[in-house]
């Protein structure tokens, strides 16, 4: 017994001394004019990279609330791929061109995240890229979501 967990400790700490496994989720390769990764999934932990509402030509829609789907959509996209859901995400972070599309935001943010909705952060920012007026970043986390006694 006393080996069993000599042996059990040993291998938890082998175990946490083991490096990271990260994966690198792309829906199209990095270039030049884009040097970035779609996302990063490391220990269960899927770190998105910030997505744009243009449309498919590469424009910005006509309406807010199209470029707010258009951009959530596209994360839609990035979960997917690395066999996550809107369920899995625990944070999101808006940047908005201007704070008076917030409701309009709201209106489309709960299309998507109907019941629990995750930790959100929504800031202004002075400009975005290509004249997009919204940019959206998560983080998800797959495994058991564990919830305290008493928290929903």
């Amino acid at each position: 017994m006393k080996n069993a967990k000599l042996l059990l400790v040993l291998l938890t700490l082998a175990a946490a001394s083991l490096p990271a496994q990260k994966k690198v989720i792309n829906l199209q390769p990095p270039s030049e004019a884009r040097p970035l990764s779609d996302a990063i999934l490391i220990n269960g932990t899927l770190y998105l990279s910030g997505k744009l509402g243009h449309n498919a030509n590469g424009e910005v829609p006509a309406s807010f609330e199209d470029e707010a789907r258009n951009a959530l959509k596209a994360q839609g996209d990035v979960l997917k791929a690395a066999g996550f859901t809107f369920a899995d995400v625990v944070k999101v972070t808006v940047f908005l061109s201007d704070l008076k599309n917030f409701s309009d935001w709201n209106k489309v943010y709960i299309e998507f995240f109907k019941v629990d909705p995750p930790a959100r952060s929504a800031v202004q920012v002075a400009g975005l890229v290509r004249g997009g007026h919204v940019e959206v970043e998560m983080i998800a986390v797959k495994g058991p979501h564990v919830q305290p006694a008493g928290v929903r």
